[in-house]
Parts: structure tokens; C-alpha cells; sequence
């Protein structure tokens, strides 16, 4: 999640909900300034015993974060303590439980992006074997109660801690319990960004089912594929979902902000500390009326403050986040923004990938949604036949995207090669999760534990 720096005081102040709005169109870039950034997040655990380690305990997360430095990462403090780094890979931040995430730069081509990946878990894994700490590529931690689980110290943290049981049952497994890959992506006008949000949308059940790696929960099997993705269907229904006011005629920025604007509110940031305004209004916040700051109004930090408190399959900020893909190993870290970037960055990918989802209802777009955390690609399919059935296609039209971007390594060999990974899967039939079941119920003779050798970096 974000790591918020207090820079309102210098931020414009909103005046109008024109400036609301106006805040998307300045995401808008030329296709030749179009970039890739790649989020992606890795539990954390002690090699003695595969418990979760705590901020502050010795060889802990604080402990992570310093040996980091030297690679030339530098500290962003919160209340005096290392929360996050900032350097030339883009930021280093903490999940509620301590989860480890790698914000990646805004880069041009997908070799540059897995390369980045690669140097981050190579700095991770030295700094882990100096401090006996190792990380775990899954969805969602596969044996561990939320009670067993650190808090690091964000200010924020504590907000949404307090807020999530009044709005859904699984709101503290989402913070605590689950790990995800995400890729932000751009768009050059209005009605590129909504053709790009509504394939998102549309297509973000096959991601969820390919990227499909959580399977466990306390120990056991939880009998779903995707538990974390099934987590968001209880977690918040004001800000989480398929946003089917995306495909209504008329869908662009306006609509975006009025959503936002009923989005209640989690915090405001002021001189280094979290208000909490979990449950308020932003539009009382425009109208200088948000009661606890009295008379102020929000500047265009605070939007874009705002703006990270939603969760829906799709986000818009001043560009787009692809949210549905479980957490999972390096090769399908650089495998998923492989597949959006082939989709959506070539126009011809992109109007056929269109063409193959307009006839989708939202009746048809939420069944699949609801399906695939618990059948994956045998999930049913609009007009019948299961998810599988269209997973090659999807993979093709990705392919012919990124061949079309011809943008290679020096080396001959252009961005096709990082969907490999998800022929292997449409080709075996089997996700993640369903290889981790049959090992579980196979050789690791339901010994669990086993996991951690074959999930980790």
C-alpha cells in the first residue's frame, strides 16, 4: 500500500470537483511515454521456525529494511521509525503483517522490469541470509491465524485495522494475510483509458485463475484456488468489486470521481500523523465540513490519498493497476505485466481482446468473477464452455501485442518469452494452486510445511 509523505502543505488546495476530474486527464501520456510498473509483494518468515517476524524483534523487519541501505536504498521514517525506502527501483514498502513489497520504476520495457525484479530479490535473499529470515511467493500465508501476526507501525495501518470489521468479515485477512502482483499501466486519452479499464475488468478473472496460488489457510487445504481473490468478496463493498458503472455509456473521468467521492473515507495526514476519518465523507471534506478538520479543505494530496483507499479489480489513479493476480514466484512476477502489456499496449491486442469480452453482460462479468476463485479456469464461461477455453486465445492476442512492440533485449529475443510461464499453465490445465494440492496430497503426505521449500524465492 501506499507510504504517505506529508506534503499537503505545499499541495494545491481543491477548490471544485472540476480539479477532481482534472486530475486523471494529467495521467494522460503519447504511447512513445507509455511505461510499466510492477508491484509485486513476498511474505516474510524466520528460517528457524517459519513464524512471521515482528518490526522490532532482532533480524526483524526494521532489521530487513537497514541491511537493505547499502544497495542505496534510503530510509522514509514514520514517527521516528524506517517504514519504507525510496531508490532507483522505486520503493521498498510494508503490508499491514509485514508483507514485503517492491513498487517498481516506471520502465519502458518488460526485460527492464524482470531485470529489476531480479536485482530485488537478489538483495533480499542476501539480506535474508544474514539476518536467517527467508520469503515466501503465495496468495495468501498458508498456515498462519491472524493472532500469530506482527502490525508493523504505519499510522494507517491502525485506522484500517480498527475500520475493517465494521464493513466485512474478511477485510483483516486481505491487510494481514495475503500477498499479490499488480502492474500499472498507462493511457493516452479519455477513451483509451476506458476501452483499457473495461478489457481490465473483463479479463481480470483469466489473471486471477493463471496467477491462481492460494490454496492453504491455517494449515490446510481451504478448498478454493484463489482464497485471497475470494477474500475481497467480504471485505468492503464500498470500495471493492467489478465497478459495473465502468461499462455504462457516458464511463470516463467524471464517473470515476463521483465513485471516488462516495468511497468513504479511511485518514487524512497532517504534520507526520494519520486523522482518523474512517467512515467520512470526502464531499463534506470538499465543502470545508469533514468534522475532524473543522473549516479545511483537501489538497490534491489528500485526493490522491483518497484515491488509494479503493480497491476495486481495476484502479484508476493517474494511470491504471491491474489488482487481481495472486502472489507468487519470480517467473510470474515478470509474467504478469507481460500479459497486460500485450493486451493493452498495441491497439490491435487490445480492440481484439475487446471484441472477444463486448457481448459480456454484467450479470455474465460478476458470475465469472464470483466463479474463479474456487474453479479457476474451469470456471464457466459466458455463452458456455469453461474460462480455459479462452486462455490460449487470450495468450495469443497477448503475444501478437508484445511481438508487435518488438521491443528486445540486445539479444535477439523480444517481450514474447514472459508469457511462457502461462502457456505452461494453459498447456498442463493446472494453476499454481492445483500443482501445490497435488504435491500436498502426494509426496508431502499433507506435511505443509513442505511449502515453504517449494514457495520461496
Amino acid at each position: 500500500m501506499t507510504t504517505t509523505t506529508d506534503t499537503a502543505k505545499t499541495s494545491p488546495i481543491i477548490e471544485s470537483r472540476d480539479q477532481l476530474i482534472a486530475s486523471f486527464a494529467r495521467g494522460e501520456k503519447p504511447a512513445e511515454r507509455w511505461r510499466i510498473g510492477t508491484e509485486h509483494e513476498k511474505f516474510v518468515y524466520r528460517l528457524s521456525d517459519h513464524g512471521a517476524p515482528s518490526w522490532d524483534e532482532p533480524g526483524g523487519i526494521r532489521d530487513l529494511l537497514h541491511a537493505l541501505q547499502p544497495y542505496g536504498w534510503q530510509p522514509v521514517e514514520e514517527g521516528g521509525k524506517i517504514i519504507a525506502l525510496n531508490g532507483a527501483d522505486g520503493s521498498v514498502s510494508l503490508e499491514p503483517a509485514g508483507q514485503f513489497e517492491l513498487s517498481g520504476a516506471p520502465l519502458e520495457t518488460l526485460h527492464q522490469t524482470c531485470a529489476e525484479t531480479g536485482r530485488h530479490l537478489e538483495q533480499v535473499k542476501a539480506a535474508g541470509e544474514k539476518l536467517g529470515i527467508g520469503f515466501l511467493g503465495l496468495g495468501m500465508w498458508p498456515d498462519k491465524r491472524r493472532d500469530e501476526l506482527p502490525i508493523m507501525p504505519k499510522g494507517r495501518y491502525a485506522i484500517m485495522l480498527r475500520h475493517m470489521p465494521r464493513v466485512g468479515s474478511m477485510g483483516l485477512d486481505m491487510m494481514l494475510r495475503t500477498c499479490t502482483i499488480q502492474v500499472n499501466l498507462d493511457y493516452a486519452s479519455e477513451a483509451d483509458m476506458v476501452k483499457k479499464f473495461r478489457v481490465g475488468l473483463a479479463l481480470q478473472p483469466l489473471a486471477t485463475a493463471l496467477f491462481a496460488n492460494s490454496p492453504f489457510t491455517e494449515g490446510k487445504p481451504n478448498g478454493l484456488l484463489s482464497y485471497r481473490s475470494h477474500i475481497w468478496s467480504d471485505t468492503d463493498p464500498a470500495r471493492t468489486g467489478m465497478l459495473p458503472f465502468v461499462f455504462e455509456d457516458g464511463f470516463g473521468y467524471e464517473r470515476y470521481a463521483d465513485y471516488m467521492l462516495d468511497v468513504p473515507m479511511y485518514f487524512v495526514y497532517r504534520d507526520g500523523r494519520y486523522i482518523d476519518a474512517a467512515g467520512l465523507s470526502f464531499r463534506d471534506f470538499l465543502k470545508g465540513e469533514l468534522s475532524v478538520l473543522p473549516g479545511e479543505k483537501p489538497s490534491l494530496d489528500d485526493w490522491n490519498d483518497h484515491l488509494s483507499t479503493a480497491f476495486p479489480e481495476v484502479r484508476l489513479k493517474t494511470f491504471l493497476e491491474m489488482r487481481g493476480a495472486d502472489g507468487g514466484p519470480w517467473n510470474k512476477i515478470c509474467a504478469l505485466p507481460a500479459f497486460w502489456v500485450g493486451l493493452l499496449y498495441d491497439q490491435g491486442a487490445l480492440d481484439a481482446a475487446w471484441d472477444l469480452v463486448k457481448d459480456w453482460s454484467m450479470e455474465d462479468r460478476e458470475a465469472l468473477r464470483s466463479a474463479v476463485p474456487k474453479l479457476a479456469l474451469d470456471a464457466p464461461l459466458p455463452g458456455g464452455g469453461r474460462l480455459g477455453d479462452i486462455a490460449g486465445q487470450v495468450l495469443d492476442i497477448a503475444h501478437a501485442g508484445l511481438a508487435a512492440r518488438a521491443r528486445g533485449n540486445g539479444m535477439g529475443d523480444n517481450e514474447t518469452g514472459f508469457l511462457d510461464p502461462l502457456r505452461e499453465v494453459v498447456r498442463s490445465g493446472k494453476v499454481p494452486a492445483q500443482v501445490l494440492l497435488d504435491r500436498y496430497h502426494g509426496e508431502w503426505a499433507g506435511d505443509l510445511s513442505r511449502v515453504y521449500a517449494e514457495a520461496s524465492f
